[in-house]
């Protein structure tokens, strides 16, 4: 028996320890423990509820994310965090790869993301990977990371690096402009060529001043066991310009020796230049970002204590009284306490024209003040204002990998090693075959300057920062990659009703009394509802008139589901649904014809009766009608003209939910669908497509997590909001077709993108190796592969809402 023990112990391979949130008593410890003893190599597996920490081991390799889903199966969470890092030294896919594989081998590291276009790494990671474990798994892949906010983030330093770029350029140009001086005079007959120690004087300094670049990061990728572009660069240019120097020296050469100085200058060169074009399109694409980040002002001006004083932003609590003139940025986020004006929300919410505000009303850091002179109570600061949060979404989104991406990063990371193998075989075939070694090495640099990863690297975070951007322009917030790529299969839209596609606020339409008149039905009504929040008696209350003094009521309660009781200048009062007055015996036959056929066109019935000496006696009734939203129609009509199914889900009886559906043009009605059986109703049609779900409300949270992607009306609810994968942030149904839109288009660039990056690649690498590139030529075409893949994602910067049905 010891002696088995002994064989358990040594057979075990790892252990782990973390943290579950979520557990409340013993239960939830067996259920943990249980689902992580089914994960196949775990040995033992122990819960502490008091500290909420597991300890596992394991007798076979298990990875950390098989025990997180093993958590999360059992319904609870492993704790982690989220990381943000900024990358230095990457310049391709190949390079994106071997980061990501560093991060993930740090114990503790559920997830890495390399972003190469962002220069970020997203980890996510529990309390065992410390910040300092996962910068060190980086500088030994050979990069350099720190978090964003020890990073130089001044404004001077980016331009400054720009500059250095920019002059490096032009000073390689100069260079290397004497050395092509030559091939441009054999191109009209004449033949002539510096001497040889000049050519050797101009390359140099290319080669090993302004290229050092690619030896460095070469050099890093060859101590980490591995490859990247630079390194082919370097090898490369290196080649020909070795080849060159030996000629140069050369013992007894008699005539002119052949000399390629020009070759290697004139590809660091155009190399240079496809990096700095290529810095410049990666810039635009993060342009986005910057715009909201423009918007948050430095300081507000605080009134405490009856005086104005203005203090960094940072200074500024909740509670406080902020003071804006007219034409000033909006510092926070808040509700007008004073003062009437309109806010120019265009680059939050992409509305347009400007929007009016009184008192009461909210308002979001970041937009413009427009006439008025308006004091805020601020609600929200720093982390937790909208902008913020958007700014904190976007970025995200654009640091997530699509799916699609995992094609690409199981290409690079065989792609550099494949290329070196090529040019060795490239160059023994030359140079065994012909003879001519100088030849040989030509061929061989060719392939190995051609080859080119970066396009592959930058194909799909390029595309998804361009969509993700220009979405957030107009008022769309994508959560992550994923989304973005899922949307675009959508065949089924679902629109909750209620706030979604009808504005929520429902106007009385009809008032109808047995006898008397409509405004003594009106004042009875209008009494019994004066405390009340519901929408239907907001409506009341707004008919009556808030300047009209109302009677005066008693002893109002509310019957749960039902309506309400009171008494209004002694008179006992129902006001309610049918099964109210059902239920209280009121006869509803005189007016019954009359409101079947409201119902029939979408309104919503409450019924007014007295109860009596001689019984409950029926007054009257009122309807009411909650109108489309502005553009609804035409939203739908976009949907549809995009190929898209519609169907609407609401709680409202089939005669009224038709009426609406109808109005709009909706496909198909799901009526009396409880709020718990809407997620129900989701999950029945995913099995028929790809479905959208569109709410704004608590009640629409499960389905929009149900959903494949969840759409959630910024005028709804955080809860609707966090459960969705997009966030439009108005409320306009027209902005879901807009989506779409953009996500088919960034989809279809990414899918451009990376046609012509392994096109590229598959048709350039063979054509070198034949010997039918020079490796000028083939340097020109490696810096143009990376500026297309960028010029063509650019063009998503130029979509504008143009679908009309």
């Amino acid at each position: 028996m010891n002696a088995s023990l002994s064989q358990a112990a040594a057979a075990v391979q790892d252990n782990f320890r973390f943290e579950v949130s979520g557990m409340t008593c013993a239960s939830c410890v067996g259920r943990v423990e249980r689902g992580l003893k089914s994960v196949p190599g775990v040995a033992t597996a122990v819960i502490n509820l008091a500290t909420e920490t597991a300890e596992v081991s394991t007798h076979a390799p298990v990875a950390l994310h098989e025990l997180a889903n093993a958590v999360a199966k059992a319904g609870y969470e492993m704790a982690s965090r989220e990381v943000d890092l900024a990358i230095g030294g990457m310049t391709c896919a190949s390079c994106v790869a071997r980061i990501e594989k560093a991060l993930r081998k740090v114990p503790g590291v559920l997830q890495a993301t390399v972003n190469l276009a962002t220069e970020r790494a997203l980890v996510r990671a529990t309390a065992q990977a410390a910040d300092s474990d996962l910068i060190a798994a980086v500088t030994a892949a050979g990069y350099t990371a720190q978090a964003p906010e020890a990073a130089p983030g001044t404004a001077e330093a980016p331009h400054q690096a720009r500059s250095k770029e920019a002059a490096h350029l032009v000073i390689a140009a100069i260079l290397s402009l004497p050395l092509v001086l030559p091939m441009a005079g054999m191109l009209v007959g004449e033949h002539w060529m510096l001497p040889g120690w000049l050519q050797l004087a101009l390359a140099t300094p290319v080669q090993f001043w302004l290229g050092a670049r690619f030896y460095k990061a070469g050099w890093r990728a060859l101590k980490a066991g591995t490859g990247n572009m630079d390194l082919l660069v370097a090898l490369g240019t290196s080649a020909g310009y070795g080849l060159s120097v030996y000629n140069v020296f050369q013992p007894g050469h008699h005539g002119p020796a052949p000399l390629y100085f020009e070759a290697s200058a004139v590809v660091i060169t155009l190399i240079l230049m496809g990096k700095w074009l290529e810095a410049r399109a990666k810039r635009q694409t993060t342009e986005a970002i910057r715009a909201l980040q423009a918007l948050r002002p430095a300081t507000a001006r605080v009134r405490r204590n009856g005086a104005e004083t203005e203090v960094p932003i940072a200074n500024v609590v909740v509670g406080d009284i902020v003071v804006v003139r007219p034409g000033e940025r909006i510092p926070v986020d808040g509700n007008i306490a004073e003062g009437r004006t309109h806010a120019d929300e265009s680059l939050i919410t992409g509305e347009s024209m400007p929007v009016a505000k009184g008192e009461g009303d909210r308002v979001t850091g970041g937009a413009v003040n427009g006439e008025g002179l308006i004091a805020i109570e601020t609600k929200a600061v720093g982390a937790e204002s909208a902008l913020a949060r958007i700014i904190r979404l976007v970025e995200d989104a654009q640091a997530k990998k699509a799916p699609i991406q995992r094609v690409v990063d199981r290409v690079s990371a065989i792609f550099v090693p494949v290329v070196i193998v090529v040019a060795l075989a490239t160059l023994l075939a030359w140079g065994l075959g012909t003879g001519d070694w100088n030849q040989a090495i030509l061929t061989a640099v060719a392939v190995l300057v051609i080859a080119c990863p970066c396009a592959l690297g930058l194909a799909t975070p390029t595309a998804i920062m361009a969509g993700t951007g220009v979405a957030a322009r107009t008022g769309i917030l994508i959560k992550d990659a994923e989304a973005l790529e899922t949307a675009r299969k959508v065949s089924i839209v679902a629109f909750d009703k209620t706030g979604t596609l009808t504005t929520g606020r429902p106007d009385l339409a009809e008032l109808l009394p047995k006898d008397g008149s409509p405004q003594e039905l009106l004042a009875l009504a209008a009494a019994l509802q004066a405390g009340s929040e519901h929408p239907l008696a907001k409506a009341v209350i707004q008919a009556y008139g808030s300047e009209r003094k109302t009677l005066a009521a008693s002893d109002v309660r509310a019957v749960a589901g039902r309506g309400l009781r009171g008494e209004v200048a002694g008179r006992a009062l129902l006001l309610g649904s049918s099964s109210m007055m059902m239920e209280a015996g009121v006869d509803l036959a005189p007016l019954e014809g009359r409101a079947e056929t409201l119902a029939a066109y979408g309104h919503s019935v409450s019924w007014l009766a007295e109860e009596t000496a001689q019984g409950p006696q029926l007054l009257g009734l009122l309807s009411f009608r909650d109108q489309p939203r502005p553009g609804a129609l035409e939203a739908i009509a976009e949907l549809r003209a995009l190929g898209l199914r519609t169907v609407m889900i609401s709680g409202d009886n089939f005669g009224a939910a038709r009426a609406v559906a109808a109005a709009l043009g909706i496909d198909e009605v799901r009526a009396n669908v409880m709020p718990e059986d809407k997620a129900a109703v989701v999950a029945e049609l995913s099995t028929e497509g790809v479905v959208a779900m569109v709410g704004d409300g608590i009640n629409d949270a499960p389905a929009l997590a149900a959903a494949n992607v969840g759409f959630a009306m910024g005028s709804g609810t955080d809860v609707a909001m966090h459960a969705a994968a997009v966030t439009l942030m108005r409320p306009d149904p027209s902005l879901v077709a807009q989506a779409i839109d953009i996500s088919r288009r960034t989809t279809r660039k990414i899918h451009q993108n990376l046609f012509w990056a392994f096109g590229y690649n598959v048709v350039g690498i063979p054509v070198a190796a034949l010997g039918l590139l020079d490796p000028v030529i083939a340097g020109a075409a490696m810096a143009l592969s990376s500026v297309s893949v960028l010029a063509n994602t650019l063009l998503l910067r130029q979509w504008q809402p143009a679908i009309k049905a």
